[in-house]
């Protein structure tokens, strides 16, 4: 962070820049530094990492006040951040935030999340990232709860920073008060019966995406998914490094060297 210069806070989302969850985040933000919102302009769930290839984006200025400003984005939330970073922010951000999500990103659901893919990134750019989900898909859902809990994670990962590749994973549960935050594994599980499929009134069939998570955590386990339901935040460190380590001497056979 540049000496005597309030930190520069970028915040993006996969709800679009209208959604509650994203304009609670930046007012609660605002009391740590200045704020950029560079989102997509609608709902973009479920995009990952995402971006955009074969059309231009385009992005639109929304809002401007001391302290915040509010931009809209044709394209993914991957874009948005990108975006941000190269075209909107005045200087590097010194935090990239995401959320908060309508909806959890515990367990499996990270890979699928594109508010995760606003933090991984933020990560990717070597800047420290946190993604912020609510249990609730409820567009009028109360945020409040959360405010010591973003306040307190925000003001850690402002102070320390947070080590190269890793980012910050946090989930809500959908009540009013909570037991408290705890740290937490990513859960395990698998999503079953995705598909609504329908008829159409020209008789041909189309299908819903829908879904049913069936976690395969043991009750014990300190995992996001269990924890949540104990009445818990949840912070999972995760990382963007996906490779298998431990797999190395098992493949080893696999190797042809000259």
């Amino acid at each position: 962070m540049e000496a005597n210069k309030r930190p520069l806070i970028l915040i993006s989302n996969d709800d679009g820049y209208s959604a509650k969850g994203i304009n609670f985040l930046a007012e609660t933000a605002r009391q740590f530094g200045d704020v950029i919102v560079v989102a997509p302009d609608g709902p973009r769930s479920g995009a990952s990492l995402a971006v955009t290839f074969h059309q231009p984006v385009t992005w639109k200025l929304i809002k401007e006040e001391p302290g915040l400003t509010v931009y809209s984005c044709s394209g993914t939330p991957g874009d948005s951040v990108k975006l941000g970073m190269a075209r909107l922010c005045p200087r590097r951000p010194d935090l990239v935030l995401a959320g908060i999500n309508h909806g959890d990103n515990s367990a499996v659901n990270v890979h699928y999340s594109g508010t995760m893919g606003v933090v991984i990134e933020g990560c990717l750019k070597e800047i420290p990232s946190i993604g912020f989900s609510h249990f609730s898909h409820g567009w009028e859902t109360d945020f409040t709860p959360m405010r010591p809990y973003i306040i307190k994670v925000m003001e850690y990962v402002l102070k320390n920073g947070l080590p190269k590749g890793v980012c910050l994973n946090v989930n809500a549960p959908d009540i009013t008060e909570y037991k408290g935050m705890r740290i937490a594994t990513m859960g395990k599980g698998i999503w079953g019966k995705e598909w609504d499929e329908r008829i159409s009134p020209r008789g041909w069939t189309y299908c819903w995406l829908v879904g049913q998570f069936s976690s395969s955590d043991q009750p014990d386990d300190p995992s996001d998914w269990n924890l949540m339901r104990q009445g818990y935040v949840t912070i999972t460190p995760t990382k963007v490094d996906v490779t298998a380590y431990e797999m190395f001497e098992r493949l080893k056979e696999l190797e042809v060297t000259d």
